[in-house]
């Protein structure tokens, strides 16, 4: 016992303050996840500082004998002790994540980069611990492919505690909803929306075009990033492309786009033009004169098709600038019937794209009284959030094998929208997003790309640097 005690005495004071320091953050972050069992180990961190008991360094004694040793010993421990704080860092405080679509343009655009807390709204705990940082679900394929999470064990959802929370008008990360299921070869449209257009059996007979179908895990799912238009216990309507939240039309945001389109009186437009209105290369397009369908819609709206269209977006003040334009001879908004079929695919309520609901936010407590008219909008948060079962027998519906009439939420639910209002896969045509879907908030951008330009001629977005990407 003696010599135990000396050996301790001889330790360096800095030694007992690092074991200090870290013990004391090792036993906050405990009580922040909530799991005391974690406290069983802080012997080892203890030890890892002071006593040395366990030689975790004891490749280093090998320093000058066998350098080839020490010298991979060093990196494996370097890259392990990276791969470990990445993954705590990546799990619990933050994340990098890039801007790959224009659906939040003019607000974010394609190629921003996203520095995202996940503390500002409580970091979830995962439901698939094991798995490999940095990679969402699938090694690329230059690492052989495959999913990058082991399956088991799956955890419960549980949110630690945050310092806020989802308020309307916050842009926010979350998974991917209809994420849940997955055709590898072609994952836009989501699995859902090729199911209702095409049918089940044909995805599965056509594996060679569509791939494997899977199955992902919440924390699994492809990570989305949209504005909350409407927060649990919000009525949401949308008429003529206004949204109105309990009844009070939405304050005007500057960067809302719409798609219009464009006729000029014979001249093109210019990549100039393009550029002052701010329309990536992407979103220039021509009107093919020969497309029956445009054709047709133009044709009534009064446009000459002899003369060159175009279908861009616009935001309010970008309409205004071509609406001066002496070139320019007629503007359009896109018609709403150039939306598709919208949210829920199974019912027909007579909802579009543009003029959508009235519908009632769900609530974790609140409970809605069903029929079956009103269950298509509550069937999946039933069966696949909430995990009961769910049948109609003669027009009665059946959860976990009881009759029923009514059915109380788990979750809150939030409404999720793009600025891109005309170019944005959003919860119009698939529905709400669960609390426990949501990953973190965007708190700024850190660099910004455009990928139509060339390196030395704006290819990076310096103005963009540090920009409020949470609003």
């Amino acid at each position: 016992m003696k010599i135990s005690r000396a050996k301790r005495l001889q330790q360096p004071r800095k030694q007992y303050i690092k074991a200090a320091i870290w013990s004391l953050v090792y036993i906050l972050f405990i009580a922040w996840v909530g799991n005391f069992w974690w406290l069983l180990l802080l012997p080892f961190v203890f030890d890892a500082f002071v006593t040395k008991f366990i030689p975790y360094d004891w490749w280093k004694k090998y320093k000058d004998t066998n350098k080839t040793l020490y010298t991979i010993c060093s990196w494996i421990d370097a890259i392990v002790f990276a791969l470990v704080a990445v993954y705590f860092i990546n799990l619990y405080l933050f994340q990098n994540y890039q801007i790959p679509t224009s659906s939040l343009e003019k607000s974010l655009l394609v190629g921003d980069y996203l520095f995202v807390s996940k503390a500002s709204y409580g970091p979830r705990i995962p439901n698939t611990p094991l798995s490999f940082p940095l990679v969402q679900h699938t090694f690329p394929e230059w690492l052989g492919g495959g999913k990058s999470y082991i399956e088991k064990p799956q955890w419960e959802y549980r949110r630690l505690k945050g310092w806020d929370t989802v308020e309307k008008g916050d842009i926010v990360v979350f998974n991917f909803p209809a994420g849940d299921t997955v055709c590898q070869k072609m994952q836009n449209p989501d699995y859902y929306t090729l199911c209702h257009y095409l049918g089940r059996d044909y995805l599965q007979a056509n594996r060679a075009t569509f791939g494997d179908i899977v199955w992902r895990p919440v924390d699994r799912r492809e990570n989305y990033v949209k504005r909350c238009v409407a927060t649990p216990g919000d009525t949401l309507e949308i008429r003529n492309n206004i949204i109105y939240i309990n009844g009070n039309a939405e304050e005007p945001r500057p960067g809302i786009q719409l798609n219009y389109f464009v006729q000029t009186n014979g001249n093109v437009l210019s990549d100039k033009q393009f550029d002052k209105l701010g329309i990536s290369n992407d979103d220039r397009q021509r009107v093919n004169p020969y497309n029956p369908d445009d054709a047709h819609l133009l044709n009534e709206a009064g446009f000459d098709l002899s003369k060159p269209i175009y279908h861009i977006p616009l935001t309010t003040e970008a309409r205004q600038q071509l609406e001066q334009h002496n070139n320019v001879a007629k503007i359009m908004v896109e018609p709403e019937q150039r939306g598709g079929r919208v949210f829920p695919l199974e019912a027909a309520y007579g909802w579009t794209r543009d003029n959508f609901g009235p519908i009632c936010m769900p609530q974790k407590g609140t409970s809605v009284q069903l029929t079956v008219d009103n269950l298509p909008l509550y069937q999946r948060i039933i069966t696949a959030y909430e995990h009961h079962t769910l049948q109609v027998a003669d027009s009665v519906i059946i959860i976990d094998g009881q009759p029923t009439d009514r059915y109380t939420f788990a979750m809150d639910y939030y409404w999720m929208m793009g600025d891109n209002r005309h170019n944005s896969a959003d919860s119009r045509y698939w529905g709400f997003v669960p609390e426990d879907h949501i990953v973190g908030r965007p708190v700024f951008v850190w660099l910004s790309i455009d990928k139509d330009k060339a390196l030395f001629d704006g290819k990076i977005r310096w103005k963009r640097f540090f920009k409020d990407a949470s609003k």
